[in-house]
């Protein structure tokens, strides 16, 4: 696997855009970060939902990485359908 330079960030949408312009679009100050931990939450919800976990316990799985949302908040990012 590559090298991690110090100064590269983690694409969190690598599976949607490479790292070369994941980086350049986040220098232009293009990329929505609340957007983009959105879709990341919406993501894990989705991985801990394929795994059987019910939708509660997998709310309370995508809390604990992010412990600073309230489970009603992650409740609606992961069942909003309009982003």
């Amino acid at each position: 696997m590559g090298e991690l330079k110090l100064n590269q960030t983690i694409n969190p949408l690598a599976d949607l855009i490479s790292d070369e312009v994941y980086d350049l679009l986040l220098s232009k100050r293009l990329i929505d970060q609340k957007s983009v931990r959105d879709y990341t939450i919406r993501k894990k919800f989705k991985d801990y939902r394929a795994q059987k976990l019910s939708a509660g316990n997998s709310i309370e799985a995508v809390r604990k990485e992010f412990p600073y949302l309230e489970f009603d908040t992650i409740r609606k990012i992961v069942y909003n359908t309009t982003n």
